[in-house]
């Protein structure tokens, strides 16, 4: 698909048919997760998107992805068909037992996790808590967002909190679909890429929305990188025009914590919308990678 001009028509037909949706039981109490498969063989690629976004969002960059890879992309805990959780104001810890249920109910140890922007946390959270024999060979920091939860940063959390939540009470998920829908893609999108993230916006939970900023607005994911394993490699990427979490911010991200930075080019922060086949490309370097280190 990425071969040409996307088309949310030939998405949409993808979503029917080799990345449907699937749900699995992840506990006693019945909370579920909603999630897609692609491909039944090879290194398992899993992909955890952002804070506007959905499982079926990564169509473009997995079909490239699942020649050669098993691809797992699930919906966030109040996103899709997903279980919200409990807490009103959960951490991305919070999420991270839930990402580690999930992969127990498939009984998948990932080769690698991909976490694109607040997915980033929820990654780097999963690496920080889980145990050796579920740990990736190695964790893919997509346009991270690093979370408002450091010290000295409460106005600021308080900030972005509040704006976010006016933007949903004043427009609802359909209006801020409308008006930012954009903003995530680089300038010169396409249409048909731009109506494609707002399907997906458009399709976001009330509940499970305003849980994910709480968790953007109160949480750090250097907290969480910094008690990962040191057998754990990781990378760190960002489009290059990506207007919500900079270069600069990332790339200082990745050297605070030693870790290999790269940009990807004509992308903004839906890189993998923009970008399918380098982020697909990276991917499957590091998986590449991995297995040749094995």
């Amino acid at each position: 698909m990425s071969s040409h001009p996307f088309r949310v028509a030939d998405a949409l037909a993808v979503l029917g048919a080799g990345f449907a949706e699937r749900a699995v039981a992840i506990n006693a109490h019945g909370d579920r997760i909603g999630y897609r498969q692609w491909g039944e063989r090879g290194p398992v690629v899993v992909l955890l998107h952002g804070i506007s976004s959905s499982a079926a969002s990564w169509v473009p960059c997995a079909q490239v992805l699942s020649r050669n890879i098993r691809v797992l992309a699930w919906d966030a805990p109040g996103y899709g068909n997903s279980t919200p959780l409990a807490e009103a104001a959960p951490r991305a810890a919070d999420y991270a037992v839930r990402l580690q249920a999930w992969l127990a109910a498939l009984d998948v140890t990932p080769d690698v996790i991909v976490g694109h922007s607040l997915g980033a946390l929820m990654a780097s959270a999963y690496v920080a808590a889980a145990p050796a024999a579920m740990q990736p060979k190695c964790l893919l920091l997509l346009n991270p967002a690093q979370g408002y939860g450091q010290p000295g940063q409460e106005d600021k959390s308080r900030a972005v909190q509040a704006q976010r939540l006016s933007t949903l009470d004043q427009f609802g998920i359909a209006g801020m679909a409308e008006s930012r829908h954009a903003h995530l893609l680089r300038p010169n999108a396409t249409d048909e890429e731009r109506a494609w993230v707002r399907w997906n916006m458009k399709r976001l939970n009330d509940g499970g929305y305003r849980q994910a900023v709480a968790m953007l607005s109160g949480d750090d994911i250097g907290a969480y990188l910094r008690k990962r394993p040191a057998s754990t490699p990781a990378q760190v990427a960002c489009g290059d025009v990506d207007g919500i979490t900079p270069p600069q911010g990332c790339e200082a991200l990745a050297k605070t914590f030693g870790l290999p930075f790269a940009l990807v080019p004509a992308a903004g922060h839906a890189s993998y919308i923009d970008a399918p086949d380098a982020v697909a490309g990276w991917i499957e370097h590091a998986v590449l990678s991995q297995s040749q280190n094995a």
